[in-house]
């Protein structure tokens, strides 16, 4: 039945041997560079050169990264929250016209005019972040259904916190979704908290999505969050079912955000034991022992990748600072669509 449930437990050596050695150096590659992405936002915010809400992805790399590893920007679809960097970032726009947005600068990726909320790209079929909890649904169900009326075989895959669950958005896509037989994907990126709000507190099932999926006939997994291998599997069968059977899926990540919601959150609402417990569980220091213990990567490696991309994010930054604030002239462009 279309509404059948997986919970996927990830066989960490099968699917290591499936992804092979070059491609997991990739992975391991591009989680690192959105965690540097992210602590160099960090800094910035706090030296006072971002302004406004910076919502970041720190600690839940391994999600956006397995899932987006299956998609082609020739015809698939990415559509997220507010926590919009990692997704970007992945589909393959420039640290530098991303850090230069979040610096209110004309070379920005929507020329200063976003912020961190609003990346965007139409050529990489990047939707946007969106600034509305749930406000990304009905635009990740729209562009699926753009993709069966075109026939182009391309998949939507949306990203939303475990809070955008309780909006009507999100249960009016999942239905048209599943009425219209449209290949989109909904993961929930459940990271514990909605804001300040413990999950426990705020959904009255343990796994949402196989608790919601029943609903409107849909399949459902659910997979640790942390852990990349099971990641990259999931996002393999549901991409595979949805582009093939033209069937929407629902999933859930069971995740964690190291920082607050936002940089303005300082996160006591939970206690220092709790996120070290989590940390301990990093999804980037797991795949780095794992290249370790397979002899895939040495120890001068790591330090040279992480040096290397510490040195990209750095040039990004300088990019950004040195970059003109958009001109008094632009002032009213861009305020609606052409």
């Amino acid at each position: 039945m279309a509404h059948a449930s997986h919970t996927l437990n990830s066989d960490a050596n099968s699917i290591r041997e499936e992804i092979g050695k070059d491609q997991l150096i990739d992975l391991y590659h591009r989680m690192l560079l959105v965690r540097e992405f992210e602590q160099a936002c960090a800094r910035s915010y706090q030296a006072k050169k971002i302004a406004g809400f910076l919502h970041l992805y720190s600690g839940q790399e391994a999600v956006a990264t397995g899932f987006i590893d299956h998609l082609s920007p020739e015809r698939d679809y990415v559509t997220t929250s507010y926590r919009c960097h990692a997704q970007a970032l992945l589909v393959g726009l420039d640290p530098k016209e991303l850090m230069a947005e979040l610096y209110g600068k004309v070379t920005g990726n929507v020329r200063g005019k976003g912020g961190s909320m609003h990346f965007f790209s139409q050529e990489l079929k990047m939707l946007g972040g969106h600034g509305i909890v749930g406000g990304q649904t009905p635009v990740g169900t729209g562009a699926a259904f753009a993709c069966r009326y075109r026939g182009s075989g391309g998949v939507s895959v949306t990203f939303m916190g475990d809070g955008a669950v309780a909006q009507g958005t999100f249960h009016e896509s999942l239905n048209l979704a599943s009425l219209w037989d449209l290949p989109a994907i909904y993961v929930i990126e459940n990271n514990q908290y909605g804001m300040g709000t413990a999950c426990s507190r705020a959904v009255a099932v343990e796994n949402m999505a196989e608790a919601k999926a029943p609903g409107y006939n849909m399949r459902a997994y659910t997979f640790d969050g942390l852990d990349l291998y099971a990641s990259w599997k999931t996002a393999q069968e549901a991409v595979t079912y949805a582009r093939e059977q033209s069937k929407p899926v629902l999933v859930e990540a069971k995740t964690y955000r190291y920082f607050g919601h936002s940089l303005s959150d300082p996160g006591l609402y939970r206690t220092k034991e709790e996120v070290k417990k989590y940390r301990a569980n990093d999804p980037i220091s797991r795949i780095a022992s794992d290249l370790l213990d397979q002899e895939w990567a040495s120890e001068s490696d790591l330090e040279e990748w992480q040096a290397a991309t510490k040195e990209r994010i750095a040039q990004a930054v300088a990019y950004a600072d040195e970059s003109p604030i958009p001109p008094m002239s632009e002032l009213m462009e861009h305020v609606f669509a052409p």
